[in-house]
């Protein structure tokens, strides 16, 4: 028959006398390489990638921050000096009162508030060091009977070396007026209050203008919690740092009457240095208390040192049951340990002003993620999952 008029035999698929042949390895699955990141392991291995970068970054902000901080300082100390003022600013502007004519009533009741505190502070250093070196060597020298009451013994060659060295330091002429006059004095100092000023008018005058010209690139819910995180921080940070001032100059008064009543030197500053380290939350009421008594037991004896102690005992109690509940409520809802590590890294980086902003930066940072889905809604990973036992 023709070429194709019979049908060749099928060939069997397998040789019965030979094994089948495997077919040769072709290319991985598309979805081969993307398990090696989806199982365990590289979930741990993303996220630790993701958390070095976020640390990177963090490292190289705050490199860059401690190299500019003449500028980065004063910058933070005008945006919570402006949290605190903007309801002022704002009551006046309800009020009628031009923008630009309450932003500067706000400024010049500012400056003339800090100008105040710094001239009472220079001159009742001035006019009471005197009396506080020839107080302190006298209290000194009584002090040297009850130590050698001790149980252990120190020398009178140890008495005599500490003596000479409160009498150098207290004649000595880098303190007192001439040091506090040369640290007011430094040209860092004038150029960092002078951007402070100048910063601080532009954020009472346009801060929010401000903030709504960085909200330009989003839209729609991505704008709207831009405004909701500004409004929620910067609420914090004012709420914050009214409660805490309040708080501060009810310290400072009680603990200065205290010390005025014992006849401690040196109470109107000391008064203001228990003001200022009341923004350093857990420890400032401890330094400041440390601080006084360490003056009234050179300066006017033991005895009146422990009551100067029990006196800032009282006022810290006092404000810490009752007066701190009612003036801060919950603008501060960080844990105390939160509050010991944003103090620290505060600290070790710029120092004391590190360590008064720091809490309130992390209060308002906190309030920020609470309301970042919603305004009672916090941010996914802050979301609670479970039932807190404690």
């Amino acid at each position: 028959m023709g070429l194709f008029g019979r049908r060749a035999p099928r060939r069997p698929a397998v040789e019965p006398d030979r094994p089948a042949e495997r077919a040769p390895a072709g290319p991985p699955a598309p979805g081969g390489a993307s398990k090696l990141w989806s199982d365990g392991f590289g979930r741990v291995g993303t996220r630790s990638l993701q958390t070095l970068a976020v640390i990177a970054v963090i490292a190289v902000l705050g490199y860059v921050g401690t190299r500019l901080t003449l500028v980065v300082i004063p910058v933070l100390i005008a945006l919570v000096l402006a949290a605190a003022i903007s309801p002022l600013v704002s009551v006046m502007r309800r009020r009628g009162t031009p923008s630009i004519l309450a932003t500067w009533i706000a400024l010049l009741t500012v400056v003339a508030i800090l100008a105040g505190v710094m001239w009472l502070v220079v001159r009742a250093v001035i006019s009471q060091w005197d009396q506080l070196a020839s107080q302190a060597l006298d209290g000194f020298d009584s002090l040297q009977t009850y130590v050698q009451d001790l149980p252990f013994d120190i020398s009178q060659e140890q008495l005599d070396s500490a003596r000479d060295s409160v009498v150098g330091v207290l004649q000595s002429s880098a303190v007192g007026s001439g040091a506090i006059a040369g640290v007011s004095q430094t040209a860092d100092f004038v150029t960092g209050f002078f951007i402070m000023i100048v910063v601080l008018f532009f954020f009472l005058k346009d801060g929010p203008a401000m903030w709504e010209f960085l909200l330009r690139p989003f839209e729609g819910k991505a704008y709207e919690r831009g405004r909701r995180v500004g409004a929620a921080a910067v609420t914090t940070l004012g709420g914050y740092v009214r409660g805490t001032a309040i708080i501060a100059v009810v310290d400072a008064v009680g603990i200065g009457i205290g010390l005025a009543i014992m006849g401690v030197p040196l109470a109107i500053p000391l008064s203001v240095l228990v003001f200022l380290l009341a923004f350093i939350p857990l420890v400032g009421a401890t330094l400041a208390g440390a601080l006084a008594a360490l003056v009234a037991l050179v300066a006017v004896g033991p005895i009146e040192a422990l009551i100067v102690v029990g006196i800032v005992i009282g006022v810290n109690q006092l404000e810490g049951n009752f007066l701190q509940p009612v003036v801060m409520g919950r603008t501060l809802r960080l844990h105390p340990l939160v509050i010991l590590f944003a103090l620290t890294a505060g600290t070790v980086l710029v120092g004391i002003t590190g360590a008064v902003l720091a809490v309130p930066i992390a209060a308002s940072i906190w309030r920020a993620i609470q309301v970042w889905d919603g305004p009672d809604l916090p941010a996914k990973f802050a979301r609670q999952k479970r039932a807190e036992t404690v």
